[in-house]
C-alpha cells in the first residue's frame, strides 16, 4: 500500500482528498499545517506529497526547500490556487515535481500522483557515468572525489545528459525539464547554463556539444 501525505489547510478539502485517495487504496496522512506534516515525516516516509502553498504556519515552497536541503527526495505535487506562471516556475525551482491548479479534477490529480511515484521508483539514489557521480537525493555531484559545486539547474541538466549519453536533446526539451515551462522563452539562459556546465566538465573526458538546429549532446572527448 502506497502512503500519501496531504498538506492542506482547508479542512473540507483535506477531508475530501483523504477520502478520495483512501478509496483508491492509499494510506493517507492528512496535515492541516507544516507542523503536523513534519511530525508525520518524522514517523513515516510517504511515497508522495500533495502540498498547498499558502499554509497557516509557512509557505509550501519554503517547505520543499527544507525537504530538499535535508536530502528528502520524496516527489511533491503542488495543489494550489496560486496558478500564475511566476508561481508555477517558482514551484519547480524550489524542487516540486509537478503542479496542479485549483479547482482540479480528481482523476487528473490521481494520474499525476501515480506518475510521480512511478518515476521515483525508477530513479536510482545515485547516477554514475564514468568519473561523474550524482547523488539524486542530496544533489551533490562529483568529478572523481571533487565536488563540482553545481547550481540546481546545472545539476538538473547534467542528470538529463548522463541519462541520455550520445543522444541529442532538443533545447525546448531541456528548457521544459529544467525551467519547468513548456515554452523556450529565454534561449540565452539555457546557453549560459550549458556553457558553465561545459566548463565544469573539464577534465572529465566528456563535453556537451551543440548540434545546430537540433539541440545538445553529451559526448566523449
Amino acid at each position: 500500500m502506497k502512503t500519501l501525505l496531504i498538506i492542506e489547510d482547508q479542512v473540507d478539502l483535506l477531508n475530501n482528498n483523504r477520502r478520495f485517495f483512501t478509496s483508491r487504496g492509499y494510506k493517507v496522512q492528512a496535515a492541516e499545517n507544516l507542523r503536523q506534516a513534519r511530525r508525520f515525516l518524522s514517523e513515516d516516509a510517504p511515497d508522495a506529497i500533495v502540498l498547498d502553498i499558502m499554509l497557516p504556519d509557512g509557505s509550501g515552497l519554503d517547505f520543499i526547500n527544507e525537504l530538499r536541503y535535508n536530502g528528502v527526495g520524496t516527489p511533491v505535487i503542488l495543489l494550489t490556487a496560486m496558478n500564475k506562471p511566476a508561481n508555477i516556475t517558482d514551484g519547480f525551482k524550489k524542487g516540486a515535481n509537478d503542479y496542479l491548479s485549483k479547482p482540479f479534477d480528481y482523476d487528473v490529480l490521481l494520474a499525476r500522483v501515480e506518475a510521480m511515484i512511478k518515476n521515483a521508483e525508477h530513479m536510482p539514489d545515485k547516477v554514475v557515468y564514468g568519473p561523474l557521480s550524482i547523488d539524486v537525493l542530496s544533489g551533490q555531484t562529483y568529478l572523481g572525489e571533487e565536488d563540482m559545486l553545481l547550481t540546481q539547474k546545472e545539476r538538473a541538466l547534467l542528470l538529463l545528459f548522463v541519462q541520455n549519453p550520445g543522444r541529442i536533446l532538443a533545447a525546448s526539451y531541456l528548457f521544459g525539464k529544467v525551467w519547468g515551462v513548456d515554452k523556450l522563452d529565454d534561449n540565452q539562459a539555457l546557453k549560459k547554463t550549458i556553457s558553465r556546465l561545459r566548463g565544469k566538465l573539464s577534465g572529465s573526458g566528456h563535453t556537451i556539444t551543440a548540434e545546430r538546429n537540433e539541440g545538445y549532446v553529451l559526448e566523449t572527448e
